[in-house]
């Protein structure tokens, strides 16, 4: 079984120390989030971690889109739509991406961009998108759209060129953050579309993380144009039951299963034996092939020491499994 992350990881921007970096920060080059990126680069790797991210060190995950995407724009702690959304002509994360895949690069071989699959076991960084209907429900619309409904299309063709991005920066796959849909706040069907926007024609696997309780709308998260459905399964454990419904029913045929198994709203550490109880249910339901295994969510609300030791359990957890 493969291990993952949702994405966050709480590492925090760095002042410049040594010469070389302050020499770098008076001429205006140093950047203060790169020794984050390396820090949770780091750490996931220490701790077995097989695909990793660049920790999403930046920004909120709705407002360092908000701030970059022509059309929108984060007032005070508030994103905002405010014309016509268009795709950037830049990307937004795929230089701190492709710095993580060096970063890891130098730490472990085993490391690299988009070479081989992840039936293959490949490991690498994935790139991480929020994805539309997320932001469009978490901003104003203060100009040019009527409805959410066609802002969440523009947006959805702006993010596909951020994909693409991705794919060419190296990702071994795309994820797409929506943990709206569990809300049952946007329109499932406009958030298929948006979906398909953009994972349409890209060459990497892609991805979509819902948390949340997903027992109103899992089956239909089934029919995304995904190849991973990802949700929590330890923080609400009524979503397992949820999964064994669907895979009764044979509607999980063909997607892979991004399994929750940590916590991320507690600092407590879980045991690892009881996480591979949980892991072992989820295996049951769909098969150790078909289940790649991660944090119910991202981890930035956590202490660095609390979300190294939360991922360690997870590791551990499936090597005796393995």
């Amino acid at each position: 079984m493969l291990t993952t992350v949702v994405g966050s990881y709480p590492s925090l921007p760095e002042e410049p120390s040594s010469l070389s970096q302050k020499l770098s920060s008076f001429f205006g080059t140093y950047d203060d989030y790169k020794p984050a990126i390396e820090a949770a680069v780091r750490d996931q790797i220490k701790v077995g971690i097989d695909i990793i991210s660049d920790g999403q060190v930046r920004a909120g995950m709705v407002e360092i889109f908000a701030r970059a995407i022509p059309g929108m724009t984060v007032e005070g702690n508030t994103p905002k739509v405010l014309g016509k959304i268009k795709p950037s002509t830049t990307s937004i994360s795929a230089e701190d991406l492709k710095y993580a895949l060096k970063f890891s690069e130098g730490i472990s071989r085993e490391y690299s961009s988009n070479q081989g699959t992840i039936e293959d076991g490949v490991k690498g960084v994935k790139g991480i998108i929020t994805g539309p209907s997320t932001i469009i429900f978490s901003s104003l619309i203060e100009g040019f759209y009527k409805n959410k409904d066609e802002a969440i299309i523009d947006l959805a063709h702006a993010l596909k060129r951020e994909a693409e991005f991705l794919e060419e920066a190296g990702a071994v796959y795309v994820q797409i953050d929506e943990p709206f849909l569990s809300t049952g706040l946007p329109d499932i069907k406009t958030a298929k579309k948006a979906v398909k926007i953009i994972t349409e024609d890209l060459k990497v696997p892609t991805a979509m993380h819902v948390c949340g309780n997903v027992s109103d709308v899992f089956e239909k998260l089934l029919t995304f144009p995904v190849d991973i459905i990802d949700c929590e399964f330890a923080g609400i454990p009524g979503n397992i039951d949820v999964l064994e419904v669907a895979a009764n029913k044979g509607l999980t045929k063909g997607k892979k299963i991004g399994f929750g198994c940590i916590d991320t709203k507690k600092k407590e550490v879980e045991d690892p034996k009881k996480v591979s109880e949980l892991i072992k249910r989820g295996v049951k339901c769909v098969g150790a092939e078909n289940i790649i295994v991660d944090p119910d969510c991202g981890m930035r609300m956590l202490p660095k020491e609390a979300a190294f030791s939360k991922l360690k359990s997870m590791t551990e957890a499936v090597k005796w499994l393995s």
